[in-house]
């Protein structure tokens, strides 16, 4: 099994041939995905990557980590497996914590308690 990369920063407009192609370089790439918008279908902007070594991952994370792609500067990590926590961001949950204290709606504005 391969050594996943995450690839961000990806111009708009990148296939995933092109993607392949230049990772080609620091060795073999086993697989491509770059992620969609499941509604439009247009590119997300990163893509994972799968290369065949550890010593391969390494030399594509070193080539390309900063390489300007379409004047576009790519991120290059070690991909995240998906058993490590994300972090939720924003305020947490639906509403947040205090926000039916103090009587309104995600504090935007919507309606007031009386």
């Amino acid at each position: 099994m391969g050594v996943k990369l995450f690839v961000g920063n990806l111009p708009y407009s990148t296939t995933e041939d092109e993607l392949a192609t230049l990772f080609a370089q620091a060795g073999t790439v086993e697989s491509v995905v770059i992620i969609t918008d499941r509604v439009t279908g247009q590119s997300r902007g990163f893509a994972f990557l799968e290369m065949s070594t550890v010593s391969e991952a390494q030399k594509a994370i070193h080539m390309f980590n900063g390489y300007s792609l379409a004047n576009r500067e790519l991120v290059v990590n070690p991909a995240r497996s998906r058993e490590e926590p994300r972090s939720q961001g924003g305020r947490g949950g639906r509403h947040g914590s205090d926000d039916r204290r103090r009587g309104s709606y995600g504090g935007r504005g919507g309606r007031r308690s009386r």
